[in-house]
């Protein structure tokens, strides 16, 4: 088993590495000019020049790819160019924003499209699996910002409850963010659940149609009996996988969401740094954002070697 996770570990540790060189050489060939875009367009030659020399854009790109995976290493992020502060410190202000706002939409999501799963499953082709499977297929047909545009229409616009903009704070106690964050977690929940819902359900019925399975049903035992004694305790190495690709699934999310509701998150922070191409922010904030995913897909195969014998003891 400890081998099988050192394996998945590497795995991890390669995809990062490969998705930091992408991420560093996909930065440097966009179009345009970081120091012109620091200085703006009427700055001089000599001043363009003293720039680049500072930031270090003339020496050869080899050179800063390795200086900036040795950095990186060191968890060295730099500083952002568009405000002279640390990029450690930008990325603290705003990551806390952005974890209350995953664990919340995730402690409402998970357990709601688990079960809507499970029940969705337990009848098939009835009205409740028919219903609750074309409503999810049409909201996974929809973007997330167009599910936002409609609850702020609903909710801020018309009926006037809740703020379309979700300004918040450190300062602030829990209940007094709580109208700012209903909106966004209710749109990341809307679509987390419609993936989540049609994921379970999916893997649940390919749970069913094994022979164990078909053995219980002719032995005369009821099909709640079956999904909960038998169907479950093998449904959790794939749920596992389920939830941590949803949470990682999240994170794209995130992104739109909190530029929609103005959020002050990791997300907005990494739309501002694209807008004012503050190079360095957008490779750290693109390296969180790999690591995080990773975290997740190395978290549920960690829990899927644990709850699966198959995968402990392989032949």
């Amino acid at each position: 088993m400890l081998k099988l996770l050192f394996r998945r570990l590497f795995y991890g540790l390669v995809t990062i590495l490969v998705v930091a060189t992408v991420i560093f050489f996909a930065t440097e060939i966009l179009p345009g000019d970081v120091a012109a875009a620091i200085l703006g367009q009427h700055a001089t030659p000599e001043a363009l020049k003293a720039i680049r020399d500072s930031l270090g854009l003339d020496r050869p790109i080899h050179i800063r790819y390795f200086e900036w995976l040795h950095n990186l290493a060191k968890g060295k992020f730099g500083e952002s160019l568009a405000t002279g502060r640390k990029i450690t410190e930008l990325i603290g202000e705003r990551l806390g924003h952005t974890i209350r706002l995953g664990v919340i939409t995730a402690i409402f999501a998970v357990p709601l499209w688990i079960f809507l799963g499970i029940f969705t499953a337990m009848f098939p082709g009835s009205i409740f699996d028919r219903t609750i499977t074309i409503g999810a297929l049409c909201v996974v047909s929809v973007p997330e910002f167009f599910i936002a545009a409609i609850l702020v229409m609903i909710f801020a616009v018309s009926l006037r409850w809740l703020p379309a903009i979700a300004y918040v704070s450190m300062d602030q106690s829990f209940f007094q963010t709580l109208p700012a964050l209903i909106l966004p977690v209710l749109t990341l929940t809307f679509a987390s659940t419609a993936h989540g819902t049609r994921m379970t359900r999916t893997v649940i019925l390919n749970i069913l149609s094994g022979t164990y399975i078909e053995m219980a049903l002719l032995r005369g035992a009821s099909r709640k009996r079956i999904i909960i004694c038998h169907a479950l305790p093998n449904v959790l190495s794939p749920l596992f996988n389920l939830i941590a690709l949803n949470l990682a699934w999240l994170l794209s999310g995130v992104v739109i969401i909190e530029t929609v509701f103005a959020y002050p998150g990791i997300g907005k922070l990494m739309v501002d740094a694209v807008s004012f191409r503050d190079i360095p922010l957008v490779q750290a904030l693109g390296m969180i954002f790999c690591g995080t995913y990773v975290g997740f897909n190395l978290l549920a195969d960690i829990f899927s070697i644990i709850s699966n014998p198959r995968l402990r003891y392989p032949k």
